[in-house]
């Protein structure tokens, strides 16, 4: 049965689920939720998910929410990305929630208030402590990284494809790849994997759309 995942192109927690989806060579398909204008307060979707959020997964009747409780689903689903043993699983989640609460969070924050907030309403102080929030983070993850290709374990994991979710956008959010030797290097990594694609290429919408 095909998975379906409630999605759209901007979204950097969607591009972690769809991404694991597309590297565990899973059988899925986009659902495009048009965010912008209200698609995701719309009756309809509140009953898939309370939250209002993307990304949402439908595999059968299993309906799953936040991005990585649906990258865990699908690694244990496929038996991908995920780690060979009880300690390296932990491992994983360690990293994927060190993702969710430090990295993605944070950057997610900064790149909408840099570019998708009206600029009269974007507060330089709150950009600037934001950045500061996240340079330190990714001063964790580079640190990590020196000397090993993966963050968890010695393969891909989904704890790889979180952390480096947000870090594929073209928009500016104060992440300059040129500053972080390591993770430059393992952005290629991931992205020379069998069936990568940028954000935009791998679920509908786009800034462009909007334009």
């Amino acid at each position: 049965m095909t998975m379906k995942l409630h999605c759209f192109g901007e979204s950097g927690n969607a591009y972690k689920a769809a991404l694991t989806l597309q590297l565990a060579d899973a059988e899925w398909e986009p659902v495009y939720v048009d965010f912008f204008n209200g698609g995701g307060r719309t009756p309809e979707f509140l009953a898939l998910n309370v939250m209002g959020e993307v990304p949402v997964l439908e595999d059968g009747d299993i309906v799953l929410t936040q991005s990585g409780v649906i990258q865990d689903y699908i690694s244990s689903k496929t038996g991908k990305l995920g780690g060979q043993s009880a300690a390296e699983r932990r491992e994983v989640l360690r990293w994927v929630f060190f993702d969710n609460h430090k990295v993605s969070s944070v950057a997610g924050n900064l790149r909408f208030l840099m570019n998708f907030l009206p600029e009269d309403k974007r507060n330089p102080d709150v950009i600037a402590f934001q950045a500061g929030r996240l340079k330190a983070a990714l001063k964790v993850l580079e640190k990590q990284l020196d000397g090993r290709e993966w963050v968890a374990t010695e393969n891909i994991t989904i704890a790889d494809i979180a952390l480096a979710g947000y870090l594929y956008y073209p928009e500016p959010f104060t992440f300059d790849r040129a500053d972080y030797p390591n993770i430059d290097t393992w952005l290629d990594r991931i992205a020379a994997q069998p069936g990568w694609k940028a954000p935009y290429d791998l679920m509908p919408g786009s800034p462009a759309d909007r334009a």
